[in-house]
């Protein structure tokens, strides 16, 4: 809750310095790393989330996981509460995983736009 309040204020205060997390990074991916960064590919085809009826709010990189949640919930009717617990864990980690991950990737660029703005402020 408080981040995004934290986020816009920022934004509002440093326009030049603020991520904008409505658009692709602006650095490359790779900058920094010693070794490749692993890239991210979805599992799940379009195709299957339609077939699934997926929101877009769902149609990220855990959609897999969901998925077999879904299936899981379809098997086991009336008493899918119980007998699909493996599958909602695995969907709740990668949700957590995933979130943490876009956490880290803004901080990251917020810090790669300050080292910008301070190496064009002393050029």
């Amino acid at each position: 809750m408080g981040t995004k309040l934290s986020v816009s204020l920022e934004g509002a205060a440093n326009p030049e310095t603020a991520p904008r997390v409505d658009r692709p990074p602006t650095f490359d991916p790779q900058y920094g790393f010693e070794r490749p960064r692993k890239v991210r590919e979805m599992k799940t085809t379009w195709e299957e989330m339609e077939q699934w009826k997926l929101k877009p709010a769902q149609r990220d990189y855990c959609a897999h996981h969901l998925i077999s949640l879904m299936k899981c919930q379809t098997q086991n009717a009336p008493f899918a509460g119980h007998a699909c617990d493996g599958e909602r864990g695995a969907w709740d980690k990668c949700e957590y995983d995933d979130h943490i991950m876009r956490i880290k990737e803004f901080e990251r660029e917020r810090r790669l736009l300050q080292r910008q703005a301070r190496k064009e402020a002393t050029a």
